[in-house]
């Protein structure tokens, strides 16, 4: 079981830069087989799918490849992985075509603690056809959605709940297959947003009790797009809106138009990547990402220590990511004395200094607000596979830097 740091980092160009990013939530930078896999799908002959010619071919190997892929990730079936334009346009998609089995009475749960690309489809969608919809709260002290909250939601007319398999905002990673059965207690079917999840930990799609999975590839190595999961044959029960003479079979009755092959090839690659994070790891790539996820749980569980013990050193910071369950994503504020901007300031301050850690609310506008944040958020602080101890160290000495200077 080794974890080679170095190794790693020198199949990403872009931290030929110099730069130390602490941006990981928002967007991964992209290793150097991802790159290469993209272009050799535009530079070899390339045609909508088919099996006559070498373009047909190609196309055809690269979409069957890349559902391989993502089913050997988020531990699914090949024909239950979706391809969309990103993970925000697949859960509007799904949602119009499920509201259409809604009415007015039937409710519609979301909570505060979702990127609101998981709360918006659903509310939008439900007030359309005059459905309710009801909140599941968090507790702002701790950032904890418990079982509590979301059963307090749920009622015998709940027909969708939507929740986050982990905040984008400050980590927190919810009991996801325990609200899954609260779920489908009362009959509800299951949506999970896992797009930040994916890039911290081993997905699988039947113990999560998750119907549907969204998660998007640019946030673990790959290009950017979006991908749904869920089971084949629940996808044979929905009817989305499509054009009248693409094929109706599932999932490719849910992909609008053709499909994005290079970057499903980008995609197979960064899987392959993340399944090569141990690199002693052996096996099929379902047993070599089990591995490799675990190996990057250990790098980065190492890493948050020390970013958690160099914040509490530091005066005039408050730390709002403090569930017992989340991922390495630090959201953290100022004191007052340093101004409505503080949080910007320190942003920019870093980035001066080659440190990227943003500050936003990052769509997770719900939960800024329920945090007492408003719409401006905090400075968020998240881990990638490649980032190392220097970076940490650096961080650290950037913020330590920041207040003296304030």
């Amino acid at each position: 079981m080794t974890y080679d740091i170095t190794a790693l980092r020198a199949l990403f160009p872009a931290l030929s830069t110099g730069t130390a990013h602490f941006d990981g939530p928002g967007g991964t930078q992209t290793p150097r087989p991802v790159i290469e896999a993209i272009t050799r799908a535009l530079s070899n002959p390339l045609s909508n799918r088919g099996q006559v010619t070498a373009g047909e071919r190609n196309a055809d190997t690269i979409v069957t490849g890349a559902r391989e892929a993502m089913a050997d990730l988020l531990g699914a079936h090949p024909s239950g992985i979706v391809f969309g334009r990103s993970a925000t346009q697949l859960t509007y998609d799904l949602a119009r075509t499920l509201a259409t089995t809604w009415a007015p009475g039937d409710e519609v749960v979301v909570t505060r603690l979702d990127h609101d690309a998981n709360i918006r489809p659903w509310t939008q969608a439900a007030e359309r056809v005059g459905a309710t919809v009801r909140w599941a709260d968090f507790d702002p002290a701790t950032g904890e959605l418990t079982l509590d909250h979301l059963r307090a939601a749920l009622s015998a007319r709940t027909r969708l709940v939507a929740v986050t398999a982990a905040s984008n905002l400050i980590g927190t990673r919810p009991a996801i297959p325990e609200m899954a059965r609260l779920a489908h207690e009362v009959g509800a079917l299951f949506h999970v947003d896992g797009v930040h999840y994916t890039a911290h930990a081993l997905v699988d799609l039947g113990q999560l009790g998750a119907d549907f999975f969204v998660c998007s590839p640019y946030k673990f190595l790959g290009p950017h797009h979006g991908v749904l999961a869920a089971r084949p044959e629940l996808l044979e029960t929905l009817r989305p809106d499509k054009l009248l003479p693409s094929s109706d079979a599932v999932p490719e009755r849910f992909e609008l138009g053709t499909l994005p092959y290079e970057l499903l090839a980008g995609t197979s690659a960064a899987v392959d990547v993340l399944a090569g994070l141990d690199t002693g790891a052996t096996g099929s790539r379902r047993e070599r990402l089990t591995a490799s996820l675990a190996a990057l749980h250990r790098h980065e569980e190492v890493l948050r220590t020390l970013i958690d013990q160099g914040l509490a050193a530091l005066d005039g910071i408050t730390v709002h990511s403090n569930a017992a369950e989340r991922t390495p994503t630090v959201l953290l504020t100022f004191d007052e004395a340093f101004g409505a901007h503080g949080t910007q300031d320190a942003s920019r301050f870093l980035a001066e200094r080659h440190v990227h850690a943003p500050s936003g609310s990052f769509y997770a506008i719900e939960a800024s607000r329920h945090l007492g944040l408003g719409d401006s958020g905090g400075l968020r602080i998240g881990l990638a596979p490649y980032t190392d101890t220097e970076d940490v160290d650096r961080l650290l000495t950037g913020l330590e830097l920041f207040l003296k200077r304030m």
